[in-house]
């Protein structure tokens, strides 16, 4: 990261690359290992558990089964995805105000159109990735989906809801739905019945039903807000329309925070409708509680972090658009390459 970033000028070409490759497989390998662990705790596989009572303790047996358990390879193309999107879209914000500003115009054209392409390929694929994710959180998860799509019923032909509100207290949801459509989504008819919540005791069912429903519901529909943005756009760039529509430009300098909320509330759906369990089905979260850390001590931890990234949050915000607003290097600035005598003199001084 650090040639990547201060490299310029003392780096041959060549080796920069490398160094933005390295970065980019560091970013995707870490993710692996992330959603792995917790693909686990949602669909644990290659374990026995050791001991009883207090002293059990889940122990693997079988590597290459706890890292492809029933979830991981899903949800990792998942992540993947929506950090491709929130890269992308990064880049279409800030080309498109460097277009509105009349600013770095070639190379803005050129940086715009192929961060759009990738971005189209990535929405739509995330589209295939969330279907997939869906319906194994149906096999594996049933609890989970009832809470995703509000879905009481014990045993009935389920809705897709676009919008609502669901009423825990009464045990309905009311909103904009599809007759059938989550059956139809799950069973490619509109007959199989799908398991609802009332069919799960309540001590085993989300407690946050509604926030679920909504955290769900509001990363589909950014998902298929970045579709449409996207396929409009790579639809005005095929006419040769797209850099004369201001609006549209507009669009995108703000639509970078779209792919970033998706991701969150899709963190937060995942986790939430997870609960009550630590580990789905093994170990609940009111028995996962540690014994020797007080709830003080909790509490100050969650305070101390938050501080610390609330101020990488604004020292990040704050580079950022330094950097925005420096903009890109001129191109005889990026392949200017130190002469012999100058890298003499840098060694020198390190």
């Amino acid at each position: 990261m650090g040639v990547l970033l201060f490299g310029w000028n003392k780096v041959s070409s060549v080796v920069h690359f490398i160094a933005t490759l390295g970065v980019f497989l560091g970013s995707m390998f870490s993710a692996v290992w992330i959603v792995v662990a917790n693909s686990w705790q949602q669909t644990p596989a290659g374990y026995h558990i050791v001991g009883e009572g207090v002293n059990a303790r889940a122990e693997i047996t079988d590597f290459w089964a706890m890292v492809f358990n029933p979830s991981s390879v899903d949800r990792l193309t998942h992540v993947w995805i929506g950090a491709f999107l929130a890269g992308a879209f990064l880049i279409l914000s800030v080309h498109a105000y460097y277009l509105l500003k009349n600013k770095h115009v070639d190379l803005s054209k050129k940086a715009f159109g192929i961060a759009l392409a990738i971005a189209t390929v990535c929405s739509l694929a995330q589209l295939f990735t969330g279907h997939r994710s869906a319906d194994g959180v149906a096999h594996n998860q049933p609890a989970k989906l009832a809470a995703l799509e509000g879905h009481f019923d014990s045993l009935a032909v389920a809705d897709m809801y676009l919008l609502g509100w669901v009423d825990k207290e009464n045990e309905t949801t009311n909103g904009l739905k599809v007759p059938g459509g989550l059956t139809f989504l799950l069973h490619q008819d509109f007959e199989t019945p799908v398991k609802g919540l009332k069919a799960f005791p309540k001590e085993e069912r989300p407690s946050a039903v509604n926030a679920v429903f909504q955290f769900y519901h509001l990363m589909v529909a950014i998902g298929m807000i970045l579709i449409g943005l996207t396929l409009f756009a790579s639809f005005q760039w095929w006419r040769g329309k797209l850099f004369e529509q201001r609006w549209l430009l507009w669009v995108f300098v703000f639509a970078v925070i779209l792919p970033q909320i998706a991701n969150q509330v899709g963190w937060f759906t995942a986790e939430m409708g997870r609960q009550p369990w630590v580990v789905y089905g093994l170990l609940r979260t009111s028995d996962a509680l540690s014994k020797v850390v007080t709830a003080n001590q909790v509490l100050f931890s969650l305070i101390l972090f938050t501080a610390v990234y609330l101020l990488l949050f604004v020292l990040f915000i704050y580079l950022l658009n330094k950097k925005i607003q420096q903009g890109p290097y001129e191109d005889k600035e990026i392949f200017q390459r130190p002469k012999q005598s100058d890298m003499a003199d840098l060694l020198g001084k390190a």
